[in-house]
């Protein structure tokens, strides 16, 4: 394991986004000693500095994994947004066809003058889903510069080591993981519909990433990632969001799997299942040259506009270009959604483009407060951010 977080007193937020004073290095020590001990390997700590946000001149992302395809779409520019269906989806052979499922997945390309970048963010829900639509829409898996996982839930990390097992070879020997925390590796349970009984929902194994030789930053705090996109760290919860019922979680290591428990507290180590408050949910965030920030919230669990917030509060931007991803507004109630809706509306961004577990709700209202600020991409659709 590699411990890479400078020893330095900062400035921080506890899991409930309150600010309080920690020392990083004795968190971090703490980490690393707790870590060996349970076998773990291949593990760095994101440094506490701050980040000087990367300015990209374009980003274009493909989405690999989302939860529908429709092939009428058709092109359209909103805002200076150029969005691009995918037709039939079936590319060149009539016999396969893109994979749709409850999940998502994107390959992000950015251009800086002659450099360029690759990041594959999130995995959807299995590798076979993957892997098709990676073959069918001919994405280079090969050029990524970097992998990240927005969050602990299956359907964002359960492609990945079946992806890793086609591509690791061929991905260059230092390719990391960027990881919002600790809290991603923790188990999780869904409720059965039988009180008091769950069902099992996984958890992220560092053992099969480190068995493929995968180094896994934890991003508690703010990083960049590759020279041009920058994550958020842990998200402040500061709007009136709330997270809205999904999983449950159980912190701790049993039989070599679980999150590390030198980052909670006694009074989280009951051995109680607890709903999830998602403590290391992250977004991934590219500040594109004379447009602005492109926010993605892979689901947004700990509120779209807290995501948001966070990333112009690490970055120093102001203006919002495009709010992208999963915003976990599926299950809302309609005037929790319609307050939501207008908290985005006064972010003021050029586009808003939801996805997953959006919901289609969220989009009719989206389209009814911002009429000519909504793109609905589909899975395959290309979407060009700049030049």
């Amino acid at each position: 394991m590699t411990l890479i977080r400078p020893a330095t007193d900062r400035p921080g937020v506890d899991r409930h986004g309150r600010e309080h004073w920690t020392t990083d290095f004795l968190k971090a020590s703490a980490a690393l000693a707790a870590g060996a001990a349970a076998g773990f390997s291949c593990v760095e700590i994101a440094s506490a500095a701050p980040i000087v946000a990367p300015t990209v001149d374009k980003l274009t992302l493909r989405v690999l994994i989302d939860s529908a395809h429709d092939q009428f779409l058709k092109p359209s520019t909103v805002q200076g947004v150029l969005h691009q269906p995918p037709g039939n989806g079936r590319g060149q052979d009539y016999r396969k066809v893109l994979h749709n499922q409850w999940g998502l997945s994107l390959f992000a390309e950015t251009q800086r003058a002659d450099e360029t970048r690759a990041i594959l963010l999130d995995f959807g829900y299995s590798p076979d889903a993957l892997l098709n639509n990676i073959e069918i829409l001919k994405v280079d898996p090969r050029k990524a510069n970097a992998l990240i996982v927005s969050h602990g839930h299956h359907d964002h990390y359960g492609g990945l080591t079946g992806f890793l097992d086609r591509y690791r070879k061929e991905l260059a020997p230092d390719v990391k993981l960027y990881a919002g925390g600790e809290d991603n590796f923790c188990h999780r349970v869904s409720p059965s519909g039988v009180q008091g009984q769950f069902t099992d929902f996984g958890q992220l194994d560092r053992r099969e990433l480190a068995a493929r030789q995968i180094t896994t930053v934890l991003c508690e705090t703010p990083t960049v990632v590759a020279d041009h996109a920058f994550t958020t760290g842990q998200i402040k919860r500061s709007s009136i969001e709330r997270v809205l019922p999904n999983t449950f979680v159980e912190r701790g290591i049993k039989d070599g799997l679980g999150c590390d428990p030198s980052h909670y507290s006694p009074a989280e180590l009951q051995g109680k299942i607890i709903p999830d408050e998602h403590v290391h949910e992250q977004a991934t965030c590219f500040n594109v040259k004379d447009k602005g920030l492109v926010v993605i919230s892979s689901c947004g669990h700990v509120g779209i506009v807290n995501s948001v917030r966070q990333a112009q509060e690490v970055s120093g931007v102001q203006k919002v270009h495009a709010i992208v991803g999963g915003f976990h507004l599926g299950p809302a109630p309609k005037d929790y959604l319609v307050q939501v809706v207008a908290e985005i509306k006064k972010l003021e961004p050029d586009v808003v483009i939801p996805m997953h577990c959006s919901g289609l709700n969220f989009a009719l209202e989206a389209q009814a407060q911002m009429p000519a600020n909504v793109i609905v991409p589909t899975t395959g659709s290309r979407l060009t951010f700049g030049a």
